[in-house]
Formats: C-alpha cells, structure tokens, sequence
C-alpha cells in the first residue's frame, strides 16, 4: 500500500482535533486512516537561523516559519492576494507590495525540506492556495512520484483570476501536479475557461488539458464530514436560554469577510422588525472565533459584527431574553453537534465559500424524528450538492429574512421530507468518500500515463 504524503500550510495536532475545524479536520482523517505522512507549518514562527528544523512526531513532519516568511508568505501573498481574488474581492487584494517573491521562496524551501523524506512509492498530495508553486519546485529536485492538488476554496472567473499580476506564473506552476481538484463542477468550468483562453490552453481527447507543454487533469471531488463525530449528538439544556420556549437559529463562521455575517444580523433583524410575535420567540447564536486577525480589513468586519449585535440586542431584547448571542471565539466540535442538535434553523450564508462543512455537520447531527431546517447560501460550494436546502442569495436581506419565517414555520412533514434528501447526501459523500474518489483518480491517471509512455517513444513528456 502507498504511503499517503499530505503537504498542508498548517499541521494539526492531532492531540486537539476536538478543537479544529475545515481543512485540519478531513486531513486528520486521512492520516489516521491510512498508511501517511502530514507535512508543513507547525504554526510556530522562528528566527531565521531556525529555519531549517524539521520536527517530527510519528506520522506528523512539521517546521516552523521566518518571521518574514509569515508577513510575506502567509499574511502577505496567501491571505492578502489570492485569499480575496479566489473570493471575488479584487477591491481588497493587494496586489502592489511584492509579496510573491517571498511566496515562491517559501514554497522552495518547504519543498527542499520534504524531498529528503520521500520515498520512490509515495503519492502526494498537496492542499490549498498557500502551496500552488509547491510541485513545481519538487520537480525541480527530481521528484517523479503523482502530486495531486487539492483547493479548498472556490476558483474564480478567469477574469478575475487574470487580474493578478501574476497569473501565468501560478498557471504554470499549477501544470506540475497530475491532477488538480476542486469543490464544484462550477469550479471545473472556471478554471478550464481560465487554462484555455487565459493561457492558451487545449482539451486533449482523453480530457486532460494541454498546457505550457504539460498534461494536467482538472475534475471535482466535493469533501465530506466524518458523520459519526455528529451523529450522537444530543439536545441540550444547559445552552443559554435553552428552557426558554424560544426556537434557536445557529451560525458557525470564522471571521471573514467572506462569510456575509452583517447581511445575517440584518436578515435576522428584520424578521423581528417585520413579524413582532417572533421577538422573544426566536434567537439567533453566532460563533465566529478570529482568524487572519493581521490581516487588513478583518478588524473592520468585527467592528461591523459588533455594532450591529449591539444596535439589535439594545434595541429589542429584554431581560430575560436577548436577540443574538454573539460568541467571538470557538467552540470544541464535541458541543457544536449538541448545539446544532438543539437549533431549529442553521443560517449557513457566505457570500462565497469554496464548499462549507457546517452545512453538512448541522444535517448530520439532527434528529431524524424532529430535523431542524438548513438556509444554504446559493454562493457556497455546497449548494451544488444540497439542493433540498433552502438557499437564497445572501446579498437579498429581504429574500434571506423571507427564508427565515419559512424556516421557522415550515411542517414537520416538509423538514423530515428536506432533511432525509440531505442526510442521504452527506452520508454517501462523506470524508472517506472524498479522499478515496480523489486519490483513485490519481493513481489510475498515472498508471494510464504510464502505458501510453511506454508504448510511444515519441510522446510528449508530462512534465
């Protein structure tokens, strides 16, 4: 059996799983599932002359990063240029401050650090935006084995992607892998329209695109949860206001401008503005722990969060009930299944989100007898697979406060009727799922390389 080597920008502990979310979590999955290794940033941030320790911890490889490494690399070219134009936000990308030199150097050096590991048998498999340059630099060492690549977040219109200065350099780093994947086939579409009319690419016959002399495949692999963490989850009464007759709506998001939590509040505001009988009836709990916080714009959006929080609980709650439970930290996932147990409504709203597993945990931990409802973003990535959600378009206020009444009056009949398509979905796609289905693709691409290298001297070379 192949060794799995996974190449992430951050390494979980696998000691605090219970804490993780996202990424981390289908990764910590595989690695403890199959024969792997999990190489990458440890999280620490050293001094130049520590740059090259590499740690390791049973199947867990990881080293720490420069303190320029860190402004440039990661809150730099990772989170301030492509982060906000893989999510349609050109307006906050900062394209003028030469942060992708530092970004190609630190994937140089990671790469440097991993090829003494490998073995001639291993498959690797390299994750998200930080690492797009990561293959390249290992075939510039040598390195022959099947690199696949997997982004977590959307890819955008090819207009949008050409606009970084850059792209052709990232576009021919990207034909390094054998095999690219992505969340949606709405991903597919943008990133073959981008390869063939951004760079000049070609579909081959056997549905590989041709590009810069490379052959790459291009196919979507929609992740999955691991059920279990969430199929025993129960109600719970020790949540605030749980014994209140009050029905609770749920949100989890991280802190990002992405995720559309002021249009939430708005939407959930005006529902009380516009149906009086549902103040003190209904509550809204959000958890939305930090992230990128040294990232321009991320202070301005919690200002917003709060703001706004405090403008609709100051002026509608009472005391003995408040509107919205703000919650600006996280929350280990042994009680997010008992939380969202307990919601009748779970408000996953991004303005664009690559796939969103909260969607696919709230369904997983409902009652089947009693289920609650989903409102879907039709902009997050899961929306292509949960179509019995009820999705709306989160920059309509008034179509999301819409969804919202529905949500809290529809039938029971209607919500088990919605929530068993769901479920049905969630437990065939799951994290197994996902990571088989890629790693096979992978593997038989190869192979069929292989053949057809062996039978035609006169074959281009794949690399």
């Amino acid at each position: 059996m192949n060794r799995i080597v996974l190449v992430s920008n951050r390494v979980l502990d696998l000691s605090k799983a219970a804490r993780a979310g996202g990424v981390a979590v289908v990764l910590a999955n595989v690695v403890r599932t199959r024969k792997a290794m999990w190489f990458g940033w440890n999280g620490e941030v050293k001094t130049a002359d520590q740059m090259h320790v590499v740690e390791r911890q049973g199947s867990i490889v990881t080293t720490p990063l420069s303190e320029i490494e860190y402004a440039r690399y990661y809150l730099g070219y990772a989170n301030s240029v492509l982060w906000p134009v893989f999510h349609n936000r050109l307006d906050l990308a900062n394209f003028e401050a030469g942060f992708f030199e530092h970004y190609v150097e630190t994937n140089r050096r990671l790469a440097t650090l991993l090829q003494p590991q490998l073995r001639a048998d291993d498959i690797i498999w390299v994750h998200d935006y930080h690492l797009i340059p990561f293959a390249d630099e290992l075939r510039r060492r040598g390195v022959g084995n099947p690199i696949g690549f997997y982004l977590h977040i959307p890819f955008p219109p090819s207009q949008t992607f050409m606009a970084v200065p850059e792209h052709r350099e990232l576009a021919r780093t990207l034909t390094a892998y054998d095999l690219i994947g992505v969340q949606t086939q709405a991903d597919v579409a943008n990133l073959l329209d981008y390869m063939s009319n951004g760079v000049g690419g070609r579909i081959v016959p056997d549905g590989r695109i041709r590009v810069f002399e490379r052959l790459v495949s291009i196919a979507s692999f929609p992740v999955g949860i691991e059920t279990a963490d969430f199929t025993k989850a129960k109600r719970s009464t020790s949540l605030a206001q749980a014994r209140s007759p009050a029905s609770r709506i749920v949100g989890v998001d991280r802190l990002d401008y992405t995720k559309g939590l002021p249009q939430k509040f708005k939407a959930f505001g005006r529902v009380l503005d516009m149906y009086p009988h549902y103040q003190r009836q209904v509550v809204l709990t959000q958890i939305a722990p930090p992230t990128r916080e040294s990232v321009e714009g991320y202070s301005d959006i919690r200002h917003e969060l709060e703001t706004l929080a405090g403008s609709i609980n100051g002026r509608l709650g009472e005391l003995d009930w408040v509107p919205i439970h703000y919650i600006y930290h996280s929350i280990p996932r042994r009680r997010l299944g008992d939380l969202y147990r307990s919601s009748r409504v779970c408000m996953v709203t991004p303005l664009r989100d690559g796939m969103n597993l909260i969607a696919k945990e709230y369904v997983a931990a409902q009652d089947t007898a009693d289920p609650g409802v989903l409102i879907l973003s039709q902009f997050a990535g899961a929306a292509e697979q949960m179509t019995a959600a009820l999705t709306v378009n989160p920059y309509s206020i008034e179509e999301t406060a819409e969804a919202i009444r529905v949500a809290l009056e529809m039938t029971l009949a209607e919500r088990c009727e919605r929530h068993g398509a769901l479920l049905a979905g969630v437990q065939k796609h799951d994290a197994a799922a996902w990571s088989q289905s890629f790693l096979e693709h992978l593997r038989r691409l190869r192979s069929t390389t292989a053949k057809r290298s062996e039978s035609s001297v006169t074959s281009p070379p794949l690399y």
